[in-house]
């Protein structure tokens, strides 16, 4: 229920971007983030992990960011260039799980190190921007230190993804 919530919260806040609601789509992003962490938290410490669960958790997550990201890309609070790498590491994940899935029809999912770490940072990121839009926090040279950590943890992820899945690929047998 948590990652649904945090579905829907992703239109909801690129409305609230688009019509100028900065204060409202911080608070609201910001509360997805966070349940992101709890809904963690909670499907872990109390054995409450399900399939349903597990793909909806990084599409939400995906739904979120992506959304979040291509809106403050728009309307000129984020580089295109860091819009265009985040989203296409995301492109570039979809297309990999749909290729194994057609390569292998079986296959376990595990999100890297990298991928969680580059995830936070993405999300600390956009929080920070629509703080400084919605709330007017002087982030200075904050947001540009973000920006190179969000930069190199996507580079980072992509390739390790993209070699993980070329090696898995390769495994997998063809018919003759």
């Amino acid at each position: 229920m948590i990652s649904l919530a945090r579905l829907f919260a992703a239109p909801v806040t690129v409305w609230l971007m688009l019509t100028g609601e900065m204060t409202v789509a911080f608070w609201l992003f910001l509360a997805a983030s966070v349940s992101d962490a709890v809904d963690g938290f909670i499907a872990k410490r109390f054995d409450r992990e399900t399939m349903l669960g597990g793909y909806l958790d990084p599409l939400a997550d995906k739904a979120l960011l992506v959304s979040v990201y291509i809106t403050l890309g728009v309307l000129d609070h984020l580089a295109l260039w860091l819009v265009i790498l985040v989203v296409f590491r995301d492109i570039l994940i979809i297309g990999g799980v749909l290729l194994l899935w057609l390569l292998a029809r079986s296959f376990t999912i595990q999100p890297l190190m990298i991928s969680k770490v580059n995830t936070v940072a993405q999300i600390v990121l956009a929080t920070v921007v629509l703080g400084d839009l919605g709330l007017d926090l002087v982030t200075d040279g904050l947001v540009q230190v973000l920006i190179y950590a969000v930069a190199a943890t996507t580079l980072a992820s992509g390739a390790t993804y993209l070699v993980e899945w070329t090696r898995r690929a390769s495994r997998v047998e063809t018919p003759e």
